[in-house]
């Protein structure tokens, strides 16, 4: 009887058990089957005015953007601003010369986790302003739900890039 009764009381804790990697963790594993180097990708997170995806391999995290009917070249750039701060952070594009709308701006991955990035995760980013080749600038604001989806992934991307890096 008393076996009876210890089940029924452990039974709820394993009837509800949760997964331990967060909800918004999700990473997309792929294994390139030449070289054997593992990559992840957050996916595409759909935008207003654009998408993004992050990826991650053992050198770097790529944040790659996709802007419609948009020119970049190597002189182009993006402003960061944070959700409550004047505070902006600018990139160039790291990708080549396109009218495509493809701009890419690029972090060094390594056991130390640059600042940016850093925020990029704790914090809500408000929107991304794109200036192309033209000089026009172009702004991708985020809903609410895409800023706390873009945190989610910039945190679970970065945590997992640490596992990719060769010792």
């Amino acid at each position: 009887m008393k076996y009876v009764f210890s089940f029924c009381l452990l039974f709820p804790l394993f009837a509800f058990a949760q997964d331990t990697i967060p909800a918004g963790c999700k990473v997309l594993k792929e294994t390139d089957p030449y070289t054997r180097e593992t990559k992840f990708s957050s996916g595409f997170i759909l935008l207003q005015g654009g998408s993004l995806t992050i990826d991650a391999d053992s050198k770097e995290i790529d944040f790659f953007f996709i802007v419609p009917e948009k020119c970049f070249d190597d002189e182009s750039t993006v402003f960061i601003y944070f959700e409550g701060s004047k505070v902006k952070t600018t990139y160039r594009n790291a990708g080549s010369m396109n009218c495509d709308g493809n701009f890419h701006y690029i972090f060094r991955n390594g056991l130390a986790t640059p600042s940016v990035l850093n925020k990029m995760a704790t914090q809500k980013v408000a929107n991304f302003v794109f200036t192309g080749n033209d000089k026009k600038q172009v702004t991708v604001s985020l809903f609410p739900d895409q800023q706390t989806m873009l945190r989610e992934a910039t945190a679970c991307m970065v945590a997992e890039s640490k596992v990719l890096i060769k010792k």
